[in-house]
């Protein structure tokens, strides 16, 4: 009898564990596109077997052991750190390259080269008020040229610190889910499927946003360190960070009228601004602070588009005051065509203006520098901008138009790289998605072997305690019988 009983026993305690895998396959199945789940496999314990102590052996379901590879949810998340800065890259130099045309009816380059041809057409006819007039309306031209650049650059950086501001809320509120999901960790839902599904979930979209760590602490927790150095959550304690726009002060800025540039914090008011090189922050980062002020200038240097526009009203304005309206008597000398903000270097393309006060009968032709004046000289000198003979009239040894050029050349070959890089990044996340997948995805043909292994298990089982209850009650009624 208490043999029949023990086997009993083992029967039941078998089919609960068999009752346990099923659960585990359809939890499996249910989730198998639930982003970050990985997939669980419920573990069997043999029981030992000695009659001596009363150990009559079976089985147990054991803990349930996810099949997550921390390695591979790291490639994906370092991969998609990376796509997250290409794709960004890509966004921001798309703007960018709007404000170079180099094309077209419109822009700096086709302003430059009309006032180039006036300059030339000019010398032709130095006195006639019709080629004059051209000249004046070509150089408003290109200065509202140089000023529609500057106002479209000033747009794409308000534009990008915004997105930094949006940015940093976005790794702000992330982060604060995952202090939350470490909260549940640590009151006791360690070993929660569900939760660890959504904690995954969590740090792979944080992961397009920063370059960050993430590393499982013993007590089930996850702590989160911006490029392994600045806590952004540790346990369930989340540390933000913010966005500010501040003008460096070492080395000493030289100009400090320039626009500020962009910093982050941590939550203790470092900054932690060269720690975030990657991901969608970062690259608008070095966008904001590299890309552009090499056009609008910053605290150290002018901006190319500045540094053009004004060597080149320096340049006209030089040529027009050494020479002549009227040789006299008495002699009439020139007056400059350009002014601009001759305080802030960096605001020189954006405040480029023609001389209000100078008039179609005010352009000086007359050259004083020969051997002798030449009624049409200042003309053709400016008509030679276009191709220089001397350094004197080149802008770091190009031309003007040269220079302009590799502005826009410049932009079009980062747009070019960082498009060929979204392209490789894109896939390389595929391809550790799909290496993840392998070790810890769902696999739903296996899922449906092992619950027709463990289906049919259980309803051997259950014959097992069919027969067992039969003996049980047969024995029961035999012992019954004998007594009576």
């Amino acid at each position: 009898m208490a043999s029949l009983l023990s086997t009993l026993l083992v029967s039941a305690g078998a089919l609960d564990a068999y009752s346990q895998s099923l659960d585990v396959v359809q939890n499996n199945v249910s989730n198998a596109n639930t982003p970050g789940y990985a997939a669980q496999t419920q573990s069997l314990e043999a029981l030992s077997f000695d009659a001596n102590t009363g150990s009559y052996g079976g089985v147990r379901a054991g803990q349930v052991v996810s099949s997550r590879n921390e390695y591979a949810e790291q490639a994906v998340r370092q991969q998609t750190t990376l796509l997250g800065t290409a794709t960004q890259n890509v966004s921001s130099l798309t703007s960018l390259q709007t404000v170079f045309a180099i094309s077209g009816n419109s822009g700096i380059s086709y302003a430059l080269n009309n006032l180039l041809s006036s300059f030339a057409a000019w010398a032709q006819s130095p006195s006639d008020t019709t080629t004059q007039q051209s000249v004046l309306n070509n150089a408003s031209d290109l200065a509202e040229a140089f000023q529609q650049a500057a106002s479209s650059l000033g747009t794409v950086r308000q534009n990008t610190e915004s997105q930094i501001g949006d940015t940093v809320g976005q790794i702000n509120q992330l982060a604060s889910q995952l202090s939350q999901y470490n909260q549940q960790i640590l009151n006791g839902d360690k070993n929660d499927s569900g939760l660890d599904a959504q904690i995954h979930s969590t740090l792979d979209q944080l992961s397009q946003y920063v370059n960050f760590t993430a590393s499982r602490q013993t007590d089930g927790s996850y702590t989160v360190l911006i490029n392994g150095q600045a806590p952004l959550v540790v346990g369930n304690q989340q540390y933000q960070i913010s966005d500010q726009m501040a003008q460096p002060t070492n080395p000493p800025p030289t100009n400090s009228s320039a626009p500020p540039l962009a910093e982050i914090q941590s939550s203790d008011g470092t900054n932690i601004t060269a720690q975030i090189t990657e991901g969608q922050l970062g690259s608008l980062l070095n966008i904001r602070n590299t890309v552009l002020p090499t056009y609008i200038g910053d605290a150290y240097q002018a901006g190319s588009l500045n540094t053009m526009a004004q060597q080149f009203a320096d340049t006209v304005n030089q040529a027009l005051t050494s020479g002549e309206i009227s040789s006299g008597p008495p002699a009439v000398n020139g007056i400059p065509l350009f002014t601009y903000d001759t305080t802030n270097n960096a605001n020189v393309a954006a405040s480029l203006a023609v001389n209000p006060d100078i008039t179609a009968g005010q352009l000086a032709a007359i050259s004083t520098t020969g051997a002798a004046p030449a009624s049409n000289g200042v003309p053709l000198a400016l008509a030679q901008l276009a191709t220089p003979q001397s350094a004197a009239d080149e802008i770091d040894g190009e031309s003007y138009t040269q220079y302009y050029g590799d502005m826009a050349t410049e932009v079009g070959t980062q747009l070019q790289a960082a498009t060929n890089e979204q392209q490789v990044q894109q896939s390389a996340v595929a391809q550790a998605q799909n290496l993840l997948q392998q070790y810890s995805g769902v696999n739903l043909d296996e899922e449906a072997v092992t619950m027709v292994q463990f289906q049919r298990a259980y309803e051997a089982n259950s014959q097992m305690v069919n027969v067992l209850d039969e003996l049980t009650a047969d024995t029961i009624n035999m012992l019954s019988s004998a007594t009576a």
